[in-house]
């Protein structure tokens, strides 16, 4: 979608389109992605785990990530329906992270993905897919004119999906700032927010963007409480 099209903070929706590569794809505003034409939902960097993570390591956090963040997927899966799932990679925080999924987690995820396609994309946090959870492990996978993966490729990718720099955007209106993770796009490639409960943000006007779009074509998503913000890149700040 072009700056001259894109919404303002005064839209209220809880999702908006926007097109990449030609393919009609929805935003919502928990940071899923919806693609209509082929029933799939797409999600990125869950970090399931991270808690149990951290306190392997002494850093002792609240140990709910792993509920919280297969709640809020079952809510929107029960919405939006979808035949099949690809999450894009650093879907559990550690290569061991699948293996520490106490049996109720495990219980609720097996239900998510019962007859359901389901693919576990590589990422960084967990270069093989996960043992024993059923689904498909792959490091990248192309449906149709759509490239799924976990990092984004520098220059021009007509077509890719990817996670991995957990993407927020910042604007300032009536002197207030506000900043939220977001959907950001060219209309060539996307890149999706972080679904997990412990994960932070990177504003798109770090330099980890530079490089990555066509800042003409730029526009984002801003994820706010049960509704989205289609904000012009030239809107956006540091």
């Amino acid at each position: 979608m072009s700056e001259a099209t894109a919404r303002t903070l005064e839209d209220h929706d809880p999702c908006t389109d926007m097109m990449v590569a030609g393919e009609r794809l929805t935003c919502d505003w928990a940071g899923c992605l919806f693609w209509p034409d082929e029933e799939t939902l797409i999600v990125s960097d869950l970090h399931l785990e991270k808690g149990s993570s951290f306190a392997r390591k002494g850093q002792l956090v609240p140990p709910y990530d792993t509920g919280a963040t297969l709640a809020r997927l079952a809510q929107r899966l029960a919405v939006w329906q979808p035949k099949r799932v690809i999450s894009l990679g650093d879907s559990f925080h550690d290569p061991e992270g699948h293996e520490r999924l106490p049996e109720n987690y495990l219980a609720q995820l097996s239900l998510l993905m019962d007859n359901r396609e389901w693919i576990w994309i590589s990422g960084n946090h967990d270069p093989a897919p996960p043992k024993d959870l059923g689904g498909k492990g792959a490091s990248e996978m192309l449906i149709g004119n759509l490239t799924f993966r976990h990092e984004p490729s520098r220059g021009p990718m007509r077509g890719e999906i990817s996670g991995h720099l957990h993407p927020c955007g910042k604007i300032v209106k009536r002197n207030r700032s506000v900043r939220r993770p977001c959907f950001v796009s060219d209309g060539f490639k996307m890149i999706l927010p972080s679904f997990g409960a412990y994960t932070g943000g990177l504003n798109i006007r770090h330099s980890a963007f530079d490089g990555l779009f066509d800042q003409s074509r730029l526009s984002a998503v801003l994820l706010g409480n049960k509704r989205v913000f289609h904000i012009a890149a030239r809107n956006l700040v540091a």
